[in-house]
């Protein structure tokens, strides 16, 4: 169904971007670094489901009305960094030291999950990647396109998700050993509120 040449340039070139640090792997830090490991796990498998769903969203044609409708991309663009300063208020307000790891999950673990997944489904720029990254990689003469988009959103999102699941991992471990005081944990959810901040401002200043 899918060229293997081509696949395998493809796997080259999405381990490369899942590498490389970028807006949901800062988000995925700032996550883990509040909240533990398990909760910078679950941001990045929210984020993970999210680009699967902007891959099957692609696959369908719903991103030619995105690009048919540019007032749709800065909708997007400025709700996915309201979303963004909404989190860093609440990171800065929170003066709560983060729960054990061995304690049992709980709804902060849900939210992150889901907030993961919002920010990166309000996040326009996904939508442009798949529209100009995933067709390259695509051969037509195969048919079955479609089927096509799905299997290489499927990989990049499983690739996605075990760096982004690591990179959570290790912050969460990371913010485990610090949180000992008040202060330390104060420190962690400023660190947060910043990088939440960050993002909402290069979403909202970024053309398209």
């Amino acid at each position: 169904m899918v060229d293997m040449s081509s696949y395998a340039a493809f796997l080259v070139a999405a381990l490369a971007l899942c590498i490389t640090p970028g807006p949901d792997m800062m988000f995925i830090v700032a996550m883990g670094g509040r909240g533990g490991p398990r909760t910078g796990v679950l941001a990045a498998f929210g984020v993970a489901c999210a680009m699967f769903a902007h891959t099957a969203a692609a696959a369908l044609g719903l991103s030619a009305l995105f690009l048919a409708l540019p007032t749709l991309y800065h909708v997007l663009r400025w709700a996915g960094a309201a979303y963004l300063l909404y989190l860093a208020v609440k990171a800065f307000r929170d003066r709560a030291v983060p729960v054990e790891e061995d304690a049992p999950a709980g709804p902060g673990r849900r939210r992150a999950f889901w907030q993961g997944a919002v920010t990166n489904l309000l996040n326009p720029k996904v939508i442009l990647f798949n529209v100009a990254f995933l067709p390259q990689f695509v051969t037509p003469e195969l048919g079955h396109v479609r089927e096509q988009f799905l299997i290489l959103g499927l990989t990049i999102t499983v690739m996605g998700f075990a760096v982004d699941g690591s990179i959570g991992l290790l912050s969460g471990k990371l913010s485990t050993l610090l949180r000992r005081s008040r202060r330390v944990a104060r420190g962690l959810n400023i660190f947060s509120g910043t990088v939440f901040t960050g993002l909402a401002v290069r979403l909202a200043a970024s053309p398209k």
